[in-house]
């Protein structure tokens, strides 16, 4: 996922207000900063989705959601069906001065192996080819060596565009573990995210708390994935924490807070299977 400043292709209304957002949006201090209290309801409710996941992955019955070799889902998802799932609950999608969103995806790639998958995850120097043009860069800052399950602190420069490009850098710890050679899973929780301001320029900065436009404050990535029917079922989670709409933006905030969360689960899910295909 990735925040940054706008660079402006838009019709005359759309330069003007974006032209201005740093003022029209500009945050009292320490506002632009995720407050407390939505970052205090997003860690409960990523405690409880990350108990759920933990009891799937006790067993391999039940290690996906929807799974089962007769099910129709997946005989869907075997020919080559994306199934998009939003799971955030109505009664918990606000937050204080901020949004959850939760989402799930499921792919299957036939001839694909467990061990397939785990090798390109974990091989995050690949993720500017695999994954572009979201990812831009990508690097493991610091290997947790002879841990079980596999853990890392990892480094993205992503980039996502709806109506406005916006760039970010975000720091995660991610976990790797396996029930068995045909069941895994990891853990993505983002550390820290800084919108960037003229990405890629001599100009190039993050922003500072106080200057933020808050699309994105907090990332967690969970994937669960099987090994069966002679090809691999992977399940993604993604869940997100951004800023409240702010009075006046809607128009041109609403789409990219609400819309790319959903494209860029897709985006990923796509973009791994084929991957795994190649």
């Amino acid at each position: 996922m990735t925040l940054g400043i706008p660079r402006l292709r838009l019709v005359p209304r759309a330069r003007a207000i974006l032209i201005s957002l740093p003022l029209v949006s500009a945050c009292v201090v320490g506002m632009c900063e995720a407050p407390a209290a939505a970052t205090a309801a997003f860690n409960v409710y990523v405690g409880k989705v990350e108990l759920r996941l933990a009891e799937q992955h006790r067993s391999p019955n039940g290690f996906l959601v929807s799974a089962g070799s007769n099910s129709q889902t997946d005989r869907r998802l075997q020919q080559g069906d994306l199934i998009i799932e939003q799971l955030t609950p109505a009664n918990e999608a606000q937050l204080p001065a901020g949004l959850l969103h939760h989402w799930r995806g499921t792919a299957f790639v036939l001839g694909a192996t467990a061990g397939d998958f785990e090798r390109l995850m974990k091989n995050f120097s690949s993720y500017p080819q695999r994954f572009s043009p979201q990812v831009v860069q990508a690097r493991i800052v610091s290997p947790h060596a002879g841990q079980i399950p596999d853990r890392f602190t990892a480094t993205m420069r992503v980039r996502q565009h709806h109506v406005i490009t916006v760039v970010m850098d975000t720091n995660y710890e991610v976990t790797f573990g396996q029930l068995d050679l045909q069941h895994g899973y990891s853990l993505s929780r983002s550390t820290r995210i800084s919108e960037i301001a003229s990405p890629g320029t001599a100009t190039e900065h993050a922003l500072s708390d106080d200057e933020e436009h808050g699309f994105l404050w907090r990332q967690n990535i969970y994937w669960s994935y099987e090994e069966r029917d002679g090809g691999l079922y992977m399940q993604v989670e993604s869940i997100s924490l951004t800023r409240a709409i702010p009075t006046g933006l809607g128009w041109i905030v609403r789409p990219y807070v609400e819309s790319v969360p959903r494209e860029s689960l897709e985006f990923t899910l796509r973009a791994a299977s084929k991957a795994l295909r190649s």
